[in-house]
């Protein structure tokens, strides 16, 4: 800062000495070299030793804030025009470079000075305000621009971390959903003194558990691991419904696609509660991975008693939870779509956009 006032005093320096020389040697005059040169700088360094004082007086009352504080302004111009005149002329004195004769005495030499050029110590002071007035606007409104930025990657920030909270708690509300489900069906078993089942319900209860809280943080996983986990889910089931749930699963070679982790499960859920539910009949379950148009379809279609109504009803916590996180995670990419199957039964189709990476930040197994 030190070194910038300086450098821009010198400059205005050479600018009044080359104005003052030109007219001279333009008229074929002698050139006072002396004179003209110290005098000059002498004038500009004695200006510059007093700008930090300026400065302050101009980040005291800036102008434009208010207007009102110009009135002081101009009083110390005339003030900074008095103190850097009455500060020139000893030197110049003192240097043999007094633009006229020396005067009797300082006090004749500052008004000789006065005389000729007080007009100029105002027309510096307001130079100095009016560049360091250009200049804290230009650094404000970067501060403000910074700020701003700063502002909107925080808020861009936050509202990731909400929608990553929303679709933890959305999440988390399906596994107790499933769990409780599970234990409700094992109570039935022990009411109905069918230990052995019981038991076998019991230990894949705790495999699921585990391989559930392995993937607790991951909102998604590769769909070898979903169907892992969709089959570990339906070996329960089966303890539980014994020859009346059949499952089939067809292989797929869209092993590495990422899917919704626990997508599939109250898909199937339902499957198994409306169709196992409401028939003593032997109900299939079909789990299906397909692609088209770059987009990912998972179908689950079951032979059961179908829908009781040409329109489903309202959606269960699975459903409902199900649809918000595929809002969540893909927008209006990804669709859920409840219909009859071909013949009887219920289709269920979800479709999602095709990737087999995690983006960038994103919790992973």
């Amino acid at each position: 800062m030190i070194v910038g006032v300086w450098f821009g005093w010198t400059i205005a320096g050479l600018f009044y000495i080359v104005q003052d020389t030109v007219p001279r040697l333009y008229r074929g005059g002698a050139v006072p070299w002396k004179y003209v040169f110290v005098g000059w700088m002498t004038g500009m360094y004695v200006c510059a030793a007093l700008t930090p004082a300026v400065l302050w007086l101009s980040n005291r009352w800036p102008i434009e804030r208010r207007v009102a504080d110009a009135t002081w302004h101009l009083c110390f111009s005339v003030v900074f025009s008095i103190l850097s005149t009455t500060l020139e002329v000893p030197i110049l004195l003192l240097l043999g470079a007094f633009p006229a004769l020396p005067p009797p005495s300082l006090t004749a030499g500052v008004r000789i000075m006065l005389g000729f050029g007080i007009q100029s110590g105002v027309i510096r002071y307001w130079a100095v305000i009016a560049l360091h007035t250009v200049y804290r606007s230009q650094k404000n409104a970067k501060n403000r621009e910074r700020e701003a930025f700063e502002l909107k990657v925080q808020a861009s920030e936050l509202a990731q971390q909400l929608a990553t909270a929303q679709l933890s708690s959305l999440k988390m509300q399906l596994q107790p959903h499933f769990l409780f489900n599970t234990l409700g069906a094992i109570m039935v078993l022990i009411q109905q003194q069918k230990t052995a089942q019981a038991e076998a319900m019991v230990e894949k209860l705790g495999d699921l558990l585990r391989l559930t809280l392995e993937d607790v943080e991951a909102q998604e996983v590769p769909l070898w691991r979903e169907l892992e986990f969709l089959r570990l889910y339906l070996s329960i089931e089966q303890v539980r419904f014994e020859d009346r749930l059949r499952v089939r699963i067809a292989p797929t070679e869209l092993s590495d696609v990422l899917v919704p982790h626990m997508v599939l499960q109250p898909i199937v859920e339902n499957a198994v509660r409306h169709g196992l539910g409401q028939s003593e009949e032997v109900v299939t379950i079909e789990v299906v991975a397909a692609s088209s148009n770059g987009s990912l379809h998972l179908v689950v279609s079951d032979d059961g008693p179908g829908l009781l109504s040409p329109k489903p009803g309202r959606s269960g916590i699975g459903l409902t939870n199900t649809r918000n996180r595929l809002a969540r995670l893909y927008g209006e990419s990804a669709h859920l779509v409840i219909e009859p199957a071909a013949g009887r039964g219920v289709r269920v189709t979800i479709t999602l956009p095709i990737r087999t990476a995690l983006p960038e930040g994103s919790p992973c197994d």
